[in-house]
């Protein structure tokens, strides 16, 4: 008679079972290796390297895991590349600095009043360029006015007293009147004319011509209009007078000032280091951005005796020829010092150096217009566009001229 399983002891038999063809599977695979699905899966996701079209010649040929000194260009990428020898090329010996236009100080002038009195009439306004000894305004001076009034008054008395000598002189030659009475009228007369001299000077100081002095003695009438006229020739600048306005000498602000802009100043602050190498004299070439391309020619008239303690810059002035009228006070300016004579030296375009994270500069050196190999260079002055070769590179060695960029990202594995 067969025994009866018990419900639990059948479940342990399953337990049992699916645990045996577990290890069975596992010990299966290891020895038989994947299944077959498992390789056409991954030939059809990964084709191999023999189907996969050929890419190597229009790549940079490098390890991009790690960085290289030498990159091999494709004959596609030489065509964009500018291969060129290093020559020489004149570099000036040059400074830079930012200053602000001025008006020559030198050549300008404030016109004030030689005297007090109320302006009554304008003839110039800011803008207008005037000559030497043009009229810029006139005042109703009282200085005037006493001058005036001792000139006609001296002037009666000269012609009474020349008069009165005529008379005197008949006289005395006809035995009618005394040799004292005589000498009396003679010393009047002089006395007089005297006066009437220095009457008219005290009048000309004024500003009166010779004519207008006449012409106030012949009418016997005061003209009490002071004249002012403008020193030199130039540009007024800037006009503080107004009609009726109440004007002294030397009281600020003047009047009128009237600058000669044929000549402008350039007013800069440069660092100390540089003093050494400006002195008087020195050629200075000035941008405006008013003007673009335009260059103004000038020298430096003054280089500041005191460094400023806040800044550690030093004050320095520069003349600069404006014929044209065309700077103005204030605009901001570039300029160019040239602190010595001009010297040849090896060069290449800065296009052909490329800066590497530490700091050093590099250029790519070819023998064969190929492959190029990066080269540690020492680089000085750059001008237009030119960095000056100090050391790293020889005459005539052909380099990239450009895509040093390119080359040093290529070399590095960053771009293919």
């Amino acid at each position: 008679m067969a025994s009866r399983v018990s419900p639990r002891q059948s479940a342990v038999r399953y337990v049992l079972g699916g645990a045996v063809a577990i290890v069975a599977i596992a010990l299966a695979i290891r020895l038989l290796g994947p299944p077959v699905w498992s390789d056409l899966a991954s030939s059809k996701l990964h084709p191999a390297s023999a189907d996969r079209p050929a890419a190597a010649e229009d790549r940079a040929i490098t390890d991009a895991s790690t960085a290289t000194d030498t990159v091999e260009l494709s004959s596609s990428q030489l065509e964009s590349f500018k291969v060129a020898p290093v020559g020489y090329r004149v570099f000036a010996l040059q400074d830079q600095a930012i200053g602000a236009i001025d008006f020559d100080e030198d050549m300008s002038a404030q016109v004030f009043t030689p005297y007090q009195g109320r302006i009554v009439s304008l003839f110039a306004k800011v803008g207008d360029d005037v000559e030497k000894g043009q009229v810029l305004f006139t005042i109703d001076s009282p200085d005037l006015i006493q001058a005036e009034s001792t000139l006609i008054t001296t002037a009666g008395l000269l012609q009474l007293t020349s008069k009165a000598l005529t008379r005197a002189k008949a006289l005395f030659e006809a035995k009618g009147a005394a040799q004292k009475d005589f000498e009396q009228a003679v010393s009047d007369q002089q006395t007089a004319d005297g006066n009437y001299k220095a009457a008219r000077d005290a009048v000309r100081i004024f500003g009166k011509t010779e004519d207008e002095i006449d012409k106030i003695v012949a009418s016997r009438k005061i003209d009490p209009s002071l004249v002012v006229v403008s020193p030199i020739t130039g540009r007024v600048t800037m006009r503080n007078a107004a009609p009726g306005l109440f004007v002294q000498p030397g009281n600020t602000p003047a009047p009128f000032t009237v600058a000669d802009i044929s000549t402008m100043w350039m007013l800069a602050n440069v660092p100390e280091s540089a003093i050494p190498r400006y002195r008087a004299g020195q050629t200075v070439s000035a941008t405006v951005d008013a003007y673009p391309g335009r260059v103004f020619d000038g020298k430096i008239t003054t280089i500041g005796t005191t460094v400023d303690p806040a800044t550690r810059r030093v004050f320095l002035r520069t003349e600069i020829a404006d014929p044209e009228h065309l700077l103005r006070s204030g605009m901001f300016a570039s300029f160019v010092i040239n602190t010595g004579e001009a010297q040849h030296a090896l060069a290449v375009p800065t296009t052909a150096i490329a800066r590497e994270g530490d700091g050093t500069m590099t250029a790519w050196v070819t023998a064969d217009r190929k492959r190029f190999t990066r080269r540690q260079v020492t680089l000085g002055l750059q001008q237009e566009g030119y960095d000056e070769v100090l050391e790293g590179l020889k005459p005539g060695e052909l380099i990239a001229a450009d895509g040093a960029l390119f080359l040093d990202s290529a070399a590095n594995g960053i771009v293919d």
